[in-house]
């Protein structure tokens, strides 16, 4: 199931296109200025057109859509003006796996101006969040997405070349992989209200990570391995960047060693802005609230239509992803424990013997302390949120992935 559902769930999150097929062709706006790169076009457009049409559901999923786009499209393009390169490390970050075109001429990245990146796309997540929550929760709409023929501005040198349509990016992104203007076209898929849920969603669970980033102090981290990571960072450690690494293989190879041991040694973040961490978690309660109201309009559907997330009655447009009402009621249930973990009313578990308390994993976001991960792999770290209570049953968890056919990770990153 993996191998389908995340390398089409990053085109659907990183990049994608949209075409509406409405009542009236007055409302198939977007995809003209999709195909042609013009995204920032299309988004003026939807706004005008919703400002005459204010009830008209079909233009806000479109405007919603066009935000989030435009949301990923700046990170990307700050990216590339900051100099990221692809980097071991970066694969296993969020935010730092999207696939930047090099620049031959960055910016000095700062901390600070990484940061802000970060930020503002967090902001621009709130946009699209804010627009797609004013869609009604009876509204009927369609919305055909083809991913690959979408053209945005990666590079952020005001427009989208041959070079930056989504299916050639695809390919760079995954080499082994072949993908061609006539797959593009050929694959298809049609969105509706639970999709509407379900991106609203996203929203709020990149938005959590995010400001769980921001609220810690990565200032020492940065200092001390940012030339990982960027071509021209501003650090005191000017030895450190690539072009000053030994060019031979056995010299290289210590280099990168170390700079993954210190990069571990590093994982401890203070406390920066802690207002931070109160609104992450009020991101992931949204999460959970959102993805209930995405599946009680998927399982109302009685079409069967080139579906994204299908319910048990329906087909997937992934070749694998079959969901049965196992899935279904399994998912929900997972739901019902994520809320209670996330209010506090169960714990996680705690590897080691602390006389039958638990984590209290919402003390973390409310009472946040220096982040240590080191001591909290070890146990101490997690020490300030122990406390007696019920903790959420590992058998729970095992019966849940088993229902998800042992790819329960998979599987949730799908549903969302």
């Amino acid at each position: 199931m993996r191998r389908f559902v995340l390398p089409l769930l990053l085109c659907f999150i990183a990049f994608a296109g949209i075409r509406v097929r409405a009542a009236e062709a007055k409302d198939d706006i977007i995809a003209g200025y999709l195909e042609d790169g013009k995204l920032h076009e299309g988004v003026k457009a939807l706004e005008a057109a919703l400002a005459g049409d204010a009830k008209n559901d079909a233009l806000r999923f479109q405007l919603g859509l066009a935000q989030f786009f435009s949301a990923l499209e700046k990170l990307e393009q700050d990216w590339h003006r900051l100099g990221l390169h692809q980097s071991v490390f970066g694969e296993l970050i969020p935010f730092l796996r999207l696939p930047v075109a090099p620049n031959p001429h960055p910016e000095r990245v700062t901390n600070e101006s990484g940061r802000k990146a970060i930020a503002d796309f967090v902001a621009g997540l709130g946009v699209a969040s804010e627009t797609l929550a004013k869609v009604a929760d009876n509204a009927e709409m369609k919305v055909t997405l083809r991913p690959g023929l979408v053209r945005l501005d990666f590079d952020g040198d005001g427009k989208a070349d041959e070079d930056e349509v989504l299916w050639k990016v695809m390919q760079r992104l995954m080499p082994g992989a072949r993908f061609s203007g006539e797959d593009a076209k050929g694959f298809l898929v049609r969105l509706d209200l639970g999709d509407v849920r379900w991106l609203q969603g996203y929203c709020h669970l990149l938005s959590a990570i995010g400001e769980a980033v921001l609220a810690h102090d990565t200032e020492k981290l940065f200092q001390y391995t940012a030339p990982v990571f960027f071509a021209d960072a501003d650090t005191p450690f000017d030895f450190l960047k690539r072009g000053k690494r030994g060019d031979n293989l056995m010299r290289s190879t210590a280099e990168d060693i170390m700079d993954a041991i210190t990069f571990i040694h590093l994982l401890n973040f203070p406390v920066k802005e802690p207002q931070r961490m109160a609104s992450a978690l009020h991101h992931l309660e949204e999460v959970t609230k959102l993805s209930r109201q995405s599946w009680k309009a998927i399982l109302a559907e009685t079409d069967d239509d080139h579906e994204w997330i299908p319910n048990p009655k329906q087909t997937s447009v992934l070749g694998g992803g079959k969901v049965s009402e196992e899935m279904v009621q399994g998912w929900l249930a997972f739901l019902d424990e994520a809320d209670a973990i996330l209010a506090g009313k169960k714990l996680l578990p705690f590897w080691r013997d602390a006389g039958g308390r638990g984590v209290n994993l919402r003390r973390v976001f409310t009472e946040p302390a220096t982040l240590d991960f080191i001591l909290w792999i070890q146990g101490t770290g997690a020490a300030p949120y122990l406390e007696k209570g019920t903790v959420t049953s590992p058998d729970f968890w095992k019966t849940t992935d088993r229902v998800f056919r042992g790819d329960f990770l998979g599987f949730a990153l799908w549903f969302n």
